[in-house]
């Protein structure tokens, strides 16, 4: 699997996933369509780099993302990869009209989102994944997003996804969120995996760093970290960017502008450190980016095993724009 990116565990189970992971919303018409054959070179181009841990959901382009990541994955063997997607949100038939643009999607509307974090609805839901990825198993599921469904997630959404690890349907169970709060939760009063945490452990947010990967590292639990680039503006800041999935605040546009030319100094780049920073937490077991492109994947592969100097993160210390109990490469590779 992908030796040159690296592999780990997740948590104290037998699914393993490379250091680099694909991110298949884009592949999906996020913000904006994608056609079928640049959705597929994409997958194939993450192959080549030796990706082997994609991930996926439901909500993804309404299935579009799953059939997507299926068909382009056909033909590679089976034992070589590991595929996660997500329960949650059920996806039903409907003849509503217009896209799925109001959802992030440029996708035809023919699928609407129920929440459901049922016993049943985490069966039902994953059933109807592996159909449309054409597989007989995946390795890893989360709940997906269950902020306003706690109650629901862990009565009966969580004891189903530890019911189908039980019965070897799947290889491990976590959840997914954009916070750090209720995953440190399902840290210490569940027994996940790994949970994957999206936009808190980043050059501009370490909320994660509080309580959550302390926690995870502690009881020998994964963390994926997702979204990076906070949705782009750490890969390319200038006003208008996208900070959570939304428009930068001039003051954060600032802060990563600050970030740039402190690697530009080094002679780095803003994103070769914003996925280092991300990688060099001991219990982080992989990094998730998002490509819609072979370009990204190439350019995301490049910049993850570029090297940083260790002079950045000590200017970036020394200035305040980190702080100084966050991990860095240098002193993961020294220690």
């Amino acid at each position: 699997m992908g030796t040159q990116l690296g592999t780990r565990a997740l948590g104290r189970g037998s699914v393993g996933v490379t250091a680099l992971a694909l991110g298949t919303a884009g592949i999906a018409g996020l913000y904006r369509e994608v056609p079928e054959e640049q959705a597929h070179a994409t997958v194939d181009a993450a192959w080549d780099a030796g990706v082997r841990y994609f991930d996926t959901a439901p909500h993804y382009g309404i299935g579009h993302s799953e059939r997507r990541l299926g068909a382009a994955l056909r033909g590679r063997p089976r034992v070589e990869y590991t595929v996660s997607t997500k329960v949650g949100r059920r996806l039903e038939p409907t003849d509503a009209g217009g896209d799925d643009l109001a959802d992030g999607f440029a996708v035809p509307a023919t699928h609407r989102r129920v929440w459901d974090f049922s016993a049943d609805g985490v069966r039902r839901t994953l059933d109807a994944s592996l159909e449309r990825l054409g597989l007989d198993r995946v390795d890893v599921v989360y709940l997906h997003d269950p902020d306003d469904h706690a109650e629901e997630a862990f009565r009966e959404g969580y004891p189903a996804l530890e019911k189908l690890r039980s019965e070897g349907v799947v290889g491990a169970i976590g959840a997914g969120m954009n916070q750090a709060g209720m995953l440190t939760r399902f840290v210490r009063d569940t027994d996940v995996d790994v949970v994957l945490c999206a936009g808190r452990y980043t050059l501009l947010d370490q909320g994660a760093l509080t309580d959550l990967l302390p926690a995870a590292r502690a009881r020998g639990t994964s963390v994926v970290i997702g979204g990076a680039f906070n949705s782009g503006l750490l890969a390319d800041p200038k006003p208008g960017a996208r900070y959570d999935y939304r428009a930068a605040p001039p003051e954060l546009v600032d802060r990563a502008l600050a970030l740039k030319a402190a690697a530009d100094r080094h002679g780095t780049t803003l994103r070769a450190a914003a996925l280092a920073f991300c990688a060099a937490h001991p219990a982080v077991a992989a990094v998730l980016v998002g490509a819609r492109s072979p370009h990204e994947v190439r350019d995301c592969a490049a910049q993850f095993t570029a090297e940083v100097p260790a002079s950045l993160w000590q200017e970036l210390r020394e200035t305040g724009l980190l702080p100084v109990e966050a991990p860095v490469p240098s002193e993961e590779e020294s220690s």
